[in-house]
């Protein structure tokens, strides 16, 4: 059998692609770790158990401090205490997370289909000249 020629097709960065990934990307870092991506990478290393010490009765008792916002430092120095949380974080905004998520796909599907004329406007007399053809909106 004769081989046939395939045509492939160039890859292409698509800008609004990128957009609609970074927005799902936040609405998971902020149910998740309660702050956004830029929150989980650059936030404070607070996360673990301070002793809290009643002076009238003499107990002490350990008490989780930090749970607030999860970041990378967090995770890197308490594992245990980051993923407890994230897992209790995950499991109370499970609902709001995929309404965010459901709105934002409608969201951008129907905003692709209003704007599709300007969008290739601008694509091809704004994108293409001054970032090259691998780069589209």
């Amino acid at each position: 059998m004769v081989k046939r020629k395939t045509k492939r097709r160039k890859k292409t960065f698509s800008i609004l692609n990128g957009l609609e990934a970074l927005a799902y990307g936040q609405i998971l870092s902020v149910g998740i770790t309660g702050g956004g991506i830029w929150d989980f990478v650059t936030g404070d290393t607070n996360l673990g158990m301070t002793s809290v010490s009643d002076v009238g009765l003499g107990i002490s008792t350990m008490e989780l401090t930090g749970q607030g916002q999860i970041s990378l430092g967090d995770f890197m120095s308490q594992p245990t205490l980051a993923i407890d949380t994230m897992t209790s974080n995950f499991t109370s905004n499970i609902i709001p997370m995929a309404i965010a998520g459901f709105s934002t796909s409608v969201a951008f599907r129907v905003g692709r289909r209003l704007l599709r004329k300007p969008l290739s406007m601008i694509t091809r007399d704004l994108v293409k000249p001054v970032l090259g053809s691998g780069v589209r909106m």
